[in-house]
């Protein structure tokens, strides 16, 4: 069974260790360099949060004793890398992690924007299949996610995950995060520019092997 009691840094390492295992599974799993980074990421991130290497050990702490998280060393490695147990120890389908990983990096999300910004992290042509794991996990006793009252003058209701617990805050009145500042912020934006140049990369190559089908 998922938590119900993550902080905001377990559910944000959480989270990104699913992305990074979805969008570039050749960088993963991650070293506590890049899984910090990848915490602090710019981009697909609401909201924004600057996370040093000590808050992020101590998220992977929690996590490891709730088996959702676990480290190894490979033969000939300097340092431990980590990856997450969603899918081995908790029985989920790749659509309902890629699901779950939107709505912990993203906040609540409506059933539009989890089909369309879970699709870069499947595989193939199925842009409904985001859709699909979101509902499995709203189907699942207890449901990890729940779907938010409608506010007054949104089209769409919108969905939330619940590992941080049943009082969700939308973005609009929730209080921007007070989180301990990185000692060697330098270090930490120009191994995030390395982590976005590898994902370049990455989706620079299935461009081209999509283009090769029409050639």
């Amino acid at each position: 069974m998922l938590p119900q009691n993550l902080g905001a840094a377990e559910v944000r390492v959480l989270g990104s260790l699913i992305e990074k295992e979805l969008s570039t599974p050749d960088h993963y799993p991650l070293s506590l360099n890049a899984l910090t980074a990848a915490c602090n990421q710019l981009s697909n991130r609401d909201p924004v949060m600057t996370l040093d290497e000590d808050a992020v050990s101590r998220a992977i702490d929690t996590l490891r004793r709730l088996s959702l998280v676990r480290s190894f060393q490979a033969s000939g490695s300097r340092v431990p890398k980590y990856q997450h147990l969603l899918a081995e120890n908790e029985g989920l389908s790749r659509p309902e992690v890629a699901a779950l990983c939107v709505l912990a990096l993203r906040g609540p999300q409506t059933l539009a924007e989890v089909r369309t910004r879970g699709a870069r992290l499947l595989p193939g042509d199925d842009h409904d299949a985001a859709q699909a794991g979101l509902e499995a996990l709203a189907t699942r006793e207890p449901a990890p996610v729940k779907l938010l009252p409608r506010r007054p003058g949104q089209k769409e209701p919108r969905y939330a995950h619940l590992l941080a617990g049943h009082d969700v805050q939308e973005p609009d009145d929730a209080p921007a995060p007070v989180l301990p500042a990185s000692p060697d912020r330098i270090a930490a934006l120009e191994s995030q520019v390395r982590e976005l140049q590898n994902e370049m990369g990455d989706l620079r190559a299935q461009l081209a092997e999509f283009r090769k089908q029409f050639e």
